[in-house]
């Protein structure tokens, strides 16, 4: 079988000593696609031979003596909501599944003009809102520890395609968790950045108060190198905010002693997670004190507060998006979809209203305990991942995704791996920061990944 492709940093420091070539890194890409995307289903479009070519010319590049920087020559691949000239954006629906992209979305161009090659666009829910078990166009992305079982959502092809080795880095979006929960299921890092930290122009929207952008990555330190790149300011996009651009490697390895860490133990309590999850979560919070951290018990506003404003926001908000579309062509939706973007046409205005002054106060009250703890460890999921069938399906879920907190107050929030399920799945830590203070939060996850073994475990072959 193909080898799983190198984190971004090892390619990196391969191709900077002429160990590792562009070329022979995207062709190891694409055969350990070829291996295995037809059991995990990751990828809608596979662009081949636009990769090929790109890797062709960063290596003369890179040869001449014109290395852009670290990424130069690297493989990544995108959630198929971001737009690429040239290529298909589905969404993973019927509704775009002949819409070409007429421009790059400003992560595209980014991760490009760093000198990264596309390797292709990957699964998502549909229009990143639909039900794992919809009939779609494309099959659903399967989780490569065991394709039984749900691979997270809505970035479930980004999360699928980087813990199974196909390629270092994928972006994702996320609403409501949805780069954290595919990263937590899958086994890998997941960051959603700061509300307006990265550039939401030239992807899908669902909901332009909760969307956020980010990577989704093998490590840590892999993180970071993505947010060097990808972090700025950009004018067309509305929801931007000016805000000068953090140095997310230059403490990336100061560790945490001295820090103050806020436990936010009852938040997983009251979510209802399971006995494992509060077992790696209690874990990790040792490991960090190990380290040198003080570790502090807070208690987080209650869930159902939290809720309340997200789902109101979010439903308004994605069928205002989507009402028209709906009416033309209703059939064209899967029913969960359908049934889930159609709540919002219940939502009052002053229900709206109420949501929006509900989130501010919550935002508040998270950013009150930042006065006095430099982070925030709590459960990111209810436990390792279910199966696929057991996946909520209905137009109101029973139970809610525990991550949307910290898209209502646009907080950084990272995902990465703090154990092992009995039954073999991966089990995830999230850590929350201050607005802005990614750099902080990726220099907390990087002390706990590299004083503990999970960041290297890796998920079997796929049956």
């Amino acid at each position: 079988m193909a080898a799983p492709v190198p984190s971004l940093a090892e390619a990196s420091a391969g191709i900077a000593a002429g160990s590792l070539s562009p070329v022979a890194l995207t062709e190891a890409a694409l055969a350990r696609i070829a291996e295995l995307d037809p059991k995990l289903d990751a990828f809608i479009t596979l662009t081949a031979e636009r990769a090929r070519s790109a890797a062709a010319t960063a290596e003369a590049e890179i040869k001449a003596g014109r290395r852009i920087g670290p990424l130069h020559g690297i493989p990544y691949a995108l959630k198929d909501i971001y737009d690429v000239a040239g290529v298909r954006t589905t969404a993973h629906s019927r509704v775009l599944l002949n819409n070409v992209a007429t421009a790059d979305s400003d992560a595209t161009e980014r991760l490009e003009a760093a000198g990264m090659v596309l390797l292709g666009k990957l699964a998502t829910h549909e229009f990143a809102r639909g039900g794992v078990n919809d009939t779609l166009p494309f099959p659903r992305a399967k989780n490569p520890w065991n394709t039984a079982h749900f691979a997270g959502g809505s970035s479930s092809g980004s999360g699928a395609a980087v813990a199974s080795g196909m390629v270092a880095l994928a972006m994702g979006s996320d609403t409501g968790g949805s780069i954290r929960l595919p990263a937590a299921f899958s086994g890998c890092v997941g960051l959603k950045p700061t509300y307006g930290r990265l550039s939401r122009r030239g992807v899908v929207p669902l909901s332009f108060g909760l969307d956020h952008t980010g990577p989704l990555t093998r490590t840590v330190e892999d993180c970071a190198m993505a947010m060097q790149v990808l972090a700025g300011f950009d004018p067309a996009d509305p929801g931007s905010a000016n805000q000068p651009v953090g140095d997310y490697l230059g403490g990336l390895k100061a560790g945490v002693a001295g820090m103050r860490l806020g436990y936010a133990r009852a938040y997983g309590i009251e979510a209802g997670i399971d006995a494992e999850a509060q077992a790696a979560l209690d874990a990790a919070a040792q490991a960090l004190a190990a380290l040198g951290a003080e570790i502090i018990e807070i208690s987080l506003p209650a869930l159902r507060r939290f809720e309340a404003a997200c789902w109101t926001i979010l439903h308004a908000e994605s069928f205002a998006i989507h009402q028209q579309d709906m009416r033309r062509q209703p059939e064209a939706y899967g029913r969960v979809t359908f049934e889930r973007i159609a709540l919002g046409a219940f939502v009052t205005g002053p229900q709206y209203v109420q949501a929006q002054r509900l989130r501010h106060q919550l935002t508040q009250e998270v950013d009150a305990h930042f006065t006095r703890v430099d982070g925030i460890l709590c459960a990111p999921a209810h436990g390792a991942a279910p199966a696929a069938v057991d996946v909520d399906d209905g137009p109101w879920r029973r139970a809610q995704p525990i991550t949307a907190a910290f898209n209502v107050t646009g907080h950084p929030a990272i995902c990465l791996p703090a154990g092992l399920a009995a039954n073999g799945l991966p089990l995830s830590l999230q850590i929350v920061g201050r607005s802005f203070g990614e750099a902080e939060l990726l220099r907390i996850a990087q002390a706990f990944e590299q004083a503990t073994e999970w960041h290297k475990m890796r998920p079997p072959a796929p049956a």
